[in-house]
């Protein structure tokens, strides 16, 4: 009798749990084995309970033997660990000579290595989330269709945002956490560059939340844009040297961008200023970074955001000396966490402008995704299937390609996004 594969998941987080589910249903179906790894036993347990073919593992990913150990016996590995601490996993992967999935950007500890994976016969499968991933291959699917029948791309746009629900909307930032906190503070530090009608544009991050750029969604009225980080890397990529304009954005309410704007100019997502905590109440926190930042709530939604925020909240820190961007994260983590009940969304849209015999045509592809709850949100979908049905795909053999790489070739998006369309992620495409 053959050996049941094995699938080894590292990380449970709140990203994770549409995947375990998932990989609890694929493993009863195909009778394998998955066995999902973290730091915290009953959270596990908690997760994987219901399904007889997952194992719950309490490991600390620094753990080299406990690491070492785990992947030995997995096929595929799919890591859902922070960015940071993927290369110790690749690093493990390549010598034990096991497949590995991400869903983060390839870090280039990880580069380095790919002569080696595609020596060893291994797929590495990076950037195979949301965004990154899905944005990839619905994009790639629209780019190799217009270039088959000839046509020229002269605008590539891309766009998506982790929002909150309208039925779940009830506060004045327009904005619940339904993934990691620490990104929504560092989001836009790094300033965006861009490609505009042919011209290179560069965005800092004093600027990157004024003046956002809107898109129209059907049934959601305007959305507003900021570019990321660095969508001139993605034009090679995507093969659209010919486009006059690239670029990726993130989509948030338009009122949350007037606020996190005044956010960055209090001063309030720097790593480098520290503060003392003790006795000091959320709300002098906030009056003291605006006051010393010179920063006016000049309009009814700043004042109303603030207050939101935590403007008037005589709760005590005391966490002893913290950076300003810490006790910003735990007031976020509070006041805007998802309740029992609320309801996350991913929208997603691709703009695209192309030339085709002579005549301009333009296309939108566009995707909306709601969570069930607030346990088995959106973000979680849309990140977390992608890798079970990728890791699925790959023991099934029907994934055969390897080396490293993202899912930009038809051999990884075609397959993946039929079996995401059968799990209710489904792009609507739309000639204009």
């Amino acid at each position: 009798m053959s050996k049941a594969k094995h699938i080894l998941l590292f990380g449970a987080g709140k990203s994770a749990t549409v995947l375990i589910e998932f990989l609890g249903k694929v493993t009863r179906k195909n009778q394998w084995i998955c066995t999902v790894a973290d730091m915290n036993q009953e959270a596990i347990e908690a997760k994987t309970s219901g399904f007889e073919t997952l194992r719950a593992k309490a490991v600390q990913l620094t753990d080299d033997l406990a690491r070492k150990t785990l992947i030995a016996e997995a096929d595929v590995v799919i890591s859902m660990m922070p960015p940071a601490l993927h290369h110790l996993v690749a690093k493990d992967c390549l010598a034990l000579k096991k497949h590995l999935l991400t869903a983060s950007y390839i870090d280039p500890q990880i580069r380095e290595m790919e002569k080696e994976i595609a020596a060893a016969g291994l797929l590495f499968l990076g950037e195979m989330g949301l965004d990154p991933g899905i944005d990839h291959m619905s994009a790639m699917n629209m780019i190799d269709h217009i270039h088959a029948q000839g046509g020229k791309i002269n605008t590539f746009k891309s766009h998506c945002g982790g929002l909150v629900a309208p039925e779940s909307d009830n506060n004045p930032w327009h904005y619940k956490i339904s993934w990691n906190p620490r990104n929504v503070v560092t989001a836009g530090q790094a300033g965006a560059i861009f490609k505009e009608q042919q011209h290179t544009q560069k965005k800092e991050y004093l600027d990157m939340f004024r003046n956002c750029g809107t898109v129209n969604i059907k049934g959601l009225g305007p959305l507003a844009f900021y570019p990321n980080r660095d969508s001139l890397s993605y034009i090679p990529v995507y093969g659209l040297t010919e486009a006059d304009t690239f670029v990726r954005t993130t989509l948030r309410y338009p009122d949350f961008c007037t606020g996190w704007q005044k956010i960055i100019e209090a001063g309030l997502t720097s790593d480098e200023t520290i503060v003392n905590t003790d006795g000091l109440s959320y709300a002098d926190f906030l009056k003291t970074r605006l006051a010393a930042n010179h920063i006016a709530l000049d309009t009814d939604l700043l004042k109303e955001q603030f207050v939101f925020l935590g403007l008037n909240d005589t709760t005590l820190i005391n966490k002893g000396a913290q950076p300003v961007s810490t006790v910003l994260q735990q007031l976020m983590e509070e006041k805007w966490k998802l309740e029992k009940g609320d309801k996350d969304m991913i929208v997603m849209l691709h703009e695209i402008e192309y030339t085709l015999n002579g005549k301009a045509h333009s296309v939108q592809s566009e995707l909306i995704v709601k969570g069930d709850d607030e346990l088995r949100t959106a973000m979680a979908k849309t990140v977390g299937l992608p890798l079970g049905i990728a890791a699925t795909l790959l023991l099934e053999n029907k994934i055969t390609l390897r080396g490293l790489h993202i899912p930009i070739l038809p051999a990884f998006y075609e397959p993946v996004l039929e079996a995401l369309a059968e799990e209710g992620v489904r792009f609507e495409e739309t000639e204009l």
